[in-house]
């Protein structure tokens, strides 16, 4: 798999009122706290369902281009790593440099 700068990956969004906000996950056995990130729109939204999400609150897919993602995850401190729709890791993707 190619994930390349220009890639458009697919994400879960919080919808907060007003703003929007990445959704991350924890990994609490492996201390990792991550982004979920979909090659496509339909397995972002099967995956959901894999997602720990609160069920009081919105949330809806969008892409957004790995490089915007990688720069936001490293400053909040998380890995981005790429999901099929079930929810099982296929790639751990490198922070950018």
């Amino acid at each position: 798999m190619s994930i390349e700068a220009t890639t458009w990956l697919y994400v879960a969004i919080l919808k907060t009122g007003p703003g929007e906000q990445i959704v991350g996950q924890t990994d609490i056995e492996h201390d990792i706290s991550f982004i979920p990130a979909f090659l496509d729109k339909d397995s972002a939204q099967q995956a959901m369902l894999h997602l720990k999400l609160d069920k009081k609150k919105k949330y809806e897919v969008q892409a957004i281009i790995y490089e915007d993602l990688a720069r936001h995850a490293a400053e909040n401190g998380f890995l981005v790593f790429v999901l099929n729709d079930d929810g099982k890791v296929l790639e751990r993707l490198p922070a950018p440099h």
